[in-house]
């Protein structure tokens, strides 16, 4: 999409981020899971947002990081966190992650597929092992990517409708590139119009295994999702967990 940066998603999505994707996924057993394999160390969420996951775990007692490349994810995030629990940073996701070593570092809800080319998510994956301590974690969340016998599709949908509001989902996606992208269209009394920008790049579960691979890291479960219901054939979600293995990591 023209003139999509790293701060666009952030930008268009920050005040209504809570509002719309608050109830992404069962929270509490996330936590659980996180607080579970951390085991009281440090924990570092790439694309921290506006604390969905990080405030949470912050609670439970445990020292979270959260990073992120947008700074009106972060300036809510701050709002919202009143006693400082999380050390939030604004950086790239795909460069050297400050601070650890971290028990786990996690990617939740897709956030891996913001970055939209290959080799950046490869760059990503192997910043996190790099930030971990031996024998830590890295939590990998997202879809399956769709399978589809069409190469490129094209779709309008209604997100939301009321008397004085319509919000129109507009999206096309490519098989090939196995990129998608779209907007958000907010429609309002006072003819106010929001265009609300977004781009992702699916990535496979073998794809994401392998560069996780790459960077020194071992596949050690992968269920559906945080209540680590199996995995099968007809998920059309994930939830994968790498642990660093150190003799693979002295290799590379």
């Amino acid at each position: 999409m023209d003139g999509y940066g790293s701060e666009t998603y952030g930008r268009s999505f920050a005040d209504v981020y809570d509002e719309w994707y608050g109830d992404l996924g069962p929270i509490d057993s996330f936590v659980d899971l996180v607080v579970h394999h951390a085991r009281g160390g440090q924990v570092c969420e790439l694309g921290v947002g506006t604390g969905r996951l990080a405030l949470p775990i912050a609670s439970r007692g445990l020292s979270v990081t959260g990073i992120d490349s947008s700074t009106h994810m972060l300036e809510r995030l701050s709002n919202a966190d009143v006693d400082r629990r999380v050390n939030a940073v604004c950086g790239d996701m795909t460069e050297e992650v400050p601070g650890g070593p971290y028990a786990v570092v996690f990617i939740a809800f897709n956030t891996l597929f913001n970055l939209t080319e290959h080799e950046a998510q490869s760059k990503c994956i192997s910043s996190a092992a790099e930030a971990l301590a031996d024998g830590g974690v890295l939590i990998v969340e997202a879809v399956v990517p769709p399978i589809d016998k069409v190469d490129r599709t094209e779709e309008i949908s209604i997100r939301h409708m009321s008397t004085n509001r319509v919000v129109l989902s507009v999206s096309r996606q490519s098989l090939v590139t196995g990129v998608a992208e779209g907007h958000f269209i907010e429609l309002s009394d006072g003819d106010h119009v929001r265009l609300r920008p977004w781009s992702i790049r699916y990535s496979s579960p073998a794809e994401i295994d392998d560069m996780a691979r790459d960077a020194g890291l071992r596949l050690d479960a992968r269920y559906e999702d945080s209540t680590l219901a199996p995995f099968t054939s007809g998920s059309d979600r994930h939830l994968s967990i790498y642990r660093r293995n150190e003799d693979a990591m002295t290799t590379q």
